[in-house]
């Protein structure tokens, strides 16, 4: 195990790799999260840190969010200058516009 740097240098590395949106360190002393806006944010802070290895406990999915929209989420969680770090991020899923029948169904039903 590596020895624990505290959190104020954690932070400050984290910043300087990558832009996450939050950063939290949890009251359980050991551990911190972070989240990222996309998901190739978060893979892009994991390469940088050198935590992107073949045993890294990640999962990458899609799903749809609490609002009924795709999204894809992916969660990181490596150890990383002695903290357990909890990674995070979603984004929406890009979804192809309907196609020219399913508007004009929809229209119809719309103005009726």
């Amino acid at each position: 195990m590596t020895a624990r740097k505290p959190h104020r240098a954690v932070m400050a590395e984290l910043l300087l790799l990558a832009a996450p949106t939050a950063i939290r360190v949890h009251s359980d002393g050991s551990s911190m999260a972070f989240t990222f806006a996309t998901v190739a944010e978060l893979r892009a802070w994991l390469d940088a840190a050198g935590l992107n290895a073949p045993d890294l406990l990640a999962a990458e999915r899609e799903r749809v969010d609490h609002e009924g929209r795709p999204v894809r989420s992916m969660n990181a969680y490596p150890t990383w200058h002695g903290w357990e770090i909890y990674a995070d991020a979603v984004e929406p899923v890009d979804v192809p516009p309907l196609n020219p029948a399913t508007v004009t169904a929809l229209t119809d039903v719309a103005v009726a």
